[in-house]
Order: C-alpha cells, then sequence, then structure tokens
C-alpha cells in the first residue's frame, strides 16, 4: 500500500459514524408539548434513548445562552418544541423561541459548526406521533451530520 493510501482511516471513520448516537437535548414547552408526550405515552410510542427532554413554563423564556450551553456540555444537537403560533399561552412564545433559534443558528455557523443542529417546531397538544416523529427527525438529522468538532465555550 502507498503512502497516500487513507483507506484503513476511511473505513476506521466509518465504522465510528455507524455506532455513533447523538446526544440531543429538546427543550419543550410544558402547555402542549407535555400534554402531546402524553398522547404518545398512551399511543405506546416512545423517543429514542439519545433525546434528553428538559421541560420549560414557555419556549418564550427560553435564551441564546441556554440553546448554546448543551453545545458546550458535548450535545450534537439542540431542539426546541412548542407551542402552534396561535395557541400559545403566553402569547408570543414560540415566535420568541424561533427568533432566537434561528440566532443561535448565526452563532453556530460562525463557530464551523452546522446549523441544522438545532431545530424548532410547533406542536398541539394532540400531536403524540408527531411528538415522537420530531424526535427521531432530529435524531437522523444529527446523526448524519456525526459528532460536533469545534468546541463552544461560553
Amino acid at each position: 500500500m502507498g503512502e497516500n493510501d487513507s483507506s484503513g482511516n476511511d473505513l476506521k471513520e466509518i465504522m465510528i459514524m455507524s455506532d455513533f448516537q447523538p446526544q440531543i437535548i429538546a427543550f419543550c414547552c410544558t402547555n402542549c408539548v407535555s400534554a402531546a408526550a402524553n398522547v404518545a405515552d398512551g399511543m405506546k410510542k416512545t423517543l429514542p434513548d439519545n433525546v434528553r427532554l428538559i421541560q420549560v413554563p414557555c419556549t418564550g423564556r427560553i435564551e441564546v445562552l441556554h440553546l448554546l450551553k448543551p453545545f458546550e456540555e458535548g450535545a450534537d444537537g439542540v431542539y426546541v418544541a412548542g407551542c402552534q403560533e396561535d395557541s400559545c399561552r403566553f402569547i408570543s412564545g414560540i415566535t420568541k423561541a424561533t427568533k432566537r433559534v434561528d440566532h443561535v443558528k448565526r452563532i453556530l455557523d460562525a463557530l464551523d459548526i452546522e446549523p441544522e443542529r438545532i431545530g424548532v417546531f410547533n406542536l398541539s397538544a394532540a400531536q403524540g406521533q408527531k411528538f415522537v416523529d420530531v424526535a427521531y427527525e432530529m435524531t437522523e438529522r444529527v446523526k448524519k451530520l456525526g459528532p460536533v468538532t469545534a468546541k463552544v465555550k461560553l
């Protein structure tokens, strides 16, 4: 084998990636999303083991630093699951959260971290299946990206 043959390294990288289970943090609205989680539970649907839920009173209370902190602590992805825009008890919670997620995407991009590692999803209390689908969607999206290689320091 030649000096420039990297097939051994490529195979090793593929093996690592196939075993990669991204750590994902989900900030979830207590009002709508908790009800959706209960619906999912009643349907015997479960979230992937790699997704950790953090319940918040309203997604509008999540600040940019809250969204960046999981990346500093080693998470590979973050998402916000909140109410539909017209059903937020606090009027504009999901709108505020969406703006903050967009801001974090720009910060991640500036840090050479893929902005696709963060997302925001709107759910109603009755959408148990969508609640589960979102967790799997984020897992697959982040799994394709691989582990975060850049460091986030706050």
